[in-house]
């Protein structure tokens, strides 16, 4: 089972503060979408740790990639009502930079 260095927990945990920043959302938004037991940041890098461990580095951008994906939907949502939910450029250039990242890390895998 593959674990994250000290370091990296704590680059995990800086890349969060600032992509929750960046998003508008809270570590309460976050708990939700992980279904976490709590929304202190330690229990959410936990939280994501273990999906390292079981999944690997892949298996974590693309949880991330679905949290992405469930914000944006809620953001429509919201914004649209349930009818026609058009894109929002910000949360698709978001969601573009998170899919671009996940297919870095599948082609490092690959060599």
């Amino acid at each position: 089972m593959p674990a994250l260095s000290p370091d990296q927990l704590d680059d995990l945990q800086a890349f969060l503060k600032d992509w929750l920043r960046h998003t508008g959302r809270t570590q309460a938004d976050l708990r939700r979408a992980l279904r976490a037991a709590s929304i202190r940041m330690p229990v959410l890098v936990d939280e994501l740790h273990r999906t390292y461990a079981q999944e690997g580095l892949t298996g974590l951008a693309q949880r991330l990639c679905g949290v992405e994906a469930l914000w944006q939907g809620e953001d429509q949502v919201v914004e649209y009502g349930e009818g026609s939910m058009p894109s929002s450029p910000s949360i698709d250039a978001s969601l573009g930079q998170l899919d671009l990242l996940l297919e870095e890390i599948r082609q490092q895998d690959l060599a």
